[in-house]
């Protein structure tokens, strides 16, 4: 073959198989309830949008991932590009816009909006399905180096979670958490309406072990002895090097006592990563071997009144807003709108930007779910802001 025949040869289109990590996903999507990642992005200036669209296009090139469809047991990046929209200028998220869901069948996977005024806000929102936050935040970073006139990086990895399971060596088996026959509600009382309700707080602190302090003011709220939380542990820990926009997030479990000390919750999930219980767990079946819902059946069983699960806390680390930032705009802020889970009652993400601390609480619409959520923010804020 001649060098001029091998160079107009096409590159191997971005295809990978779907994980078990996804098809867990994708099971929880079948409930119907979305399984969405919303990060917002405040700021003052102006994005252009003729800009913001093409440096989207050149972003989504150089990071396939985020332009896919599934394909039978696969993803094939042959999907459309996230399209960027304008978004109303009311300041909350009644919009449709942050609550219909993204088809992984059809695409488009991704999608941008924008909103001007006072504050220009620039919403990220794509499928939890086939990226999560770390592979998120790399493609909108991409977006940004783009229109300040520079190359994108890409995350053009077609690894899953075989390769990191590889990659972390050695684990031992970890032990299966027991299956709770269902943890009454903690946020308001009654059927609730299936819609999320996003409760946000920043706090002027930035302490360590944000995980363990929010987690431990949540089980002062406990309807009962105790509750279970949540963890997710993005698996590229094991393999900085590669840059991929999968779903490579896995979890920890912790079960919580009423009134836990934040102190004892870290040391359990300082102990659970360093023997790799993030791995461990892959080497069972994670879409029916877990603690929460084995089948599609069981999954719609749970109807938002009782959970095998109190809360999921993700803490996203610090954001470095220097890296959404042109010369016509500087951002302000940075937060999630985290999504509902059926197994869940809420799920708390956590980021720190300069001096502070964004939380944001997601839970189901009820009576009296949003002033119980102010008071558990209430306790969260007092928790971080004591360790400061």
């Amino acid at each position: 073959m001649t060098a001029s025949a091998s160079a107009a040869r096409p590159a191997r289109p971005y295809t990978r198989r779907i994980s078990p990590i996804e098809r867990g996903y994708l099971n929880a999507a079948a409930t119907g309830t979305p399984q969405l990642i919303q990060m917002v992005l405040d700021g003052e200036g102006w994005i252009d949008p003729d800009a913001l669209q093409k440096a989207v296009r050149a972003a989504t090139l150089a990071t396939p991932g985020l332009a896919v469809r599934r394909r039978a047991a696969s993803w094939r990046a042959d999907g459309p590009f996230p399209p960027v929209v304008g978004l109303p200028r009311a300041p909350g998220f009644d919009a449709s816009f942050f609550h219909r869901d993204l088809d992984v069948v059809t695409g488009p996977v991704c999608e941008v909006g924008v909103a001007e005024g006072d504050v220009t806000r620039l919403v990220v929102r794509a499928s939890h399905i086939v990226t999560d936050g770390r592979g998120l935040r790399q493609w909108i970073a991409d977006v940004f180096r783009v229109l300040r006139g520079e190359e994108p990086i890409g995350a053009a990895s077609m690894v899953d979670d075989t390769h990191f399971r590889a990659a972390a060596g050695k684990v031992r088996a970890a032990p299966q958490p027991p299956r709770l026959g269902g943890l009454p509600p903690v946020l308001g009382r009654g059927r609730p309406d299936g819609t999320p309700l996003w409760t946000r707080r920043r706090v002027r602190a930035c302490p360590s072990a944000v995980t363990a302090r929010v987690a431990a003011a949540v089980s002062r709220h406990l309807a009962t002895g105790s509750g279970r939380v949540i963890i997710p542990v993005d698996l590229r820990r094991h393999d900085p090097a590669v840059r991929s926009t999968a779903n490579l997030t896995s979890r920890l479990v912790l079960d919580i006592r009423r009134d836990d000390d934040w102190k004892r919750l870290q040391g359990q999930i300082v102990g659970a990563l360093l023997h790799k219980r993030d791995v461990a767990v892959l080497d069972g079946d994670f879409l029916r071997g877990n603690p929460f819902a084995n089948s599609l059946r069981e999954a719609r069983e749970l109807d938002g009144t009782r959970f095998p699960a109190t809360a999921i806390i993700t803490d996203h680390g610090r954001i470095d807003t220097d890296d959404y930032r042109t010369e016509r705009f500087r951002p302000t802020g940075f937060f999630t709108l985290p999504m509902l889970v059926p197994y869940a009652e809420m799920f708390l993400s956590a980021c720190r930007i300069g001096d502070a601390t964004e939380l944001t609480l997601a839970c189901r619409a009820r009576p009296g779910a949003r002033e119980a959520g102010e008071l558990l923010l209430d306790d969260v804020e007092r928790a971080l802001a004591a360790a400061d």
